[in-house]
């Protein structure tokens, strides 16, 4: 009976510790999450408070040190202000995805902004259905006016379609000395321009959309580019 004891004794001792290191990493797990989230409260704490970035919709998130901010902002500068701010002890790194959109609400003007987009829609409305009355003479005709009328017609009296604007925008960047060494791409849907890709320099990245938004039929400019080496 002694030995059979002892050995069960043993065996527990034995097996005791091993639930040991799953019980650290739970640990460890938590108090990375509690820290996340402390260091992320403190983060929109004070873009919140910023005079200038507190009227715009900021997102912030932190996993493992990582401070990931989402939203829209009017301007470069505004983007940069909020990695700076998000720039502090607990964080490794900052993921910004914040876009840069010129029409970017404010809080404050929300109701007005609905207010013009919907009166954009209805006007928008009324156009297709004076291009649809217009094209009853024939089908063939009807398809034509109904195209032009949805895409716009350019001052040279080119339709204005997504792939238009595309080879536009290109064109536009292969003059500016800037924008040399840049490795940009362009892509156009329902007028709405997305740049990602590298340039040089912040100068090379603010032409690129500058240039990009004097192009015909462009509604909006979606800014994704980053300023480093071309890969």
């Amino acid at each position: 009976m002694k030995a059979v004891i002892v050995s069960a004794s043993l065996a527990f001792c034995l097996a005791g510790p091993i639930s040991t290191p799953a019980a650290y990493a739970q640990a460890a797990a938590t108090t990375t999450a509690t820290n996340d989230h402390a260091v992320g409260s403190r983060i929109e704490k004070k873009i919140h408070q910023d005079a200038t970035l507190k009227k715009y919709d900021i997102h912030v998130s932190v996993e493992n040190g990582v401070a990931t901010l989402s939203g829209t902002v009017p301007t470069e500068a505004d983007r940069a202000k909020a990695t700076q701010l998000a720039t502090m002890s607990g964080i490794a790194r900052v993921d910004n995805q914040i876009l840069v959109d010129l029409n970017a609400g404010t809080k404050g003007v929300k109701g007005t902004t609905g207010s013009i987009e919907q009166k954009s829609k209805e006007g928008a409305e009324k156009t297709k259905d004076a291009a649809g009355k217009a094209a009853d003479k024939t089908k063939d005709a009807a398809g034509k006016v109904t195209e032009k009328t949805k895409e716009g017609v350019s001052k040279t009296g080119e339709v204005i379609t997504d792939s238009w604007i595309t080879t536009r925008v290109k064109s536009k960047f292969l003059d500016e000395s800037v924008l040399k060494g840049s490795d940009i791409h362009v892509e156009t849907n329902d007028h709405v321009v997305t740049l990602t890709g590298t340039v040089p320099t912040q100068a090379g990245r603010a032409r690129a959309v500058e240039q990009t938004k004097e192009v015909e039929g462009v509604h909006k400019v979606v800014d994704k580019l980053t300023v480093g080496r071309k890969k």
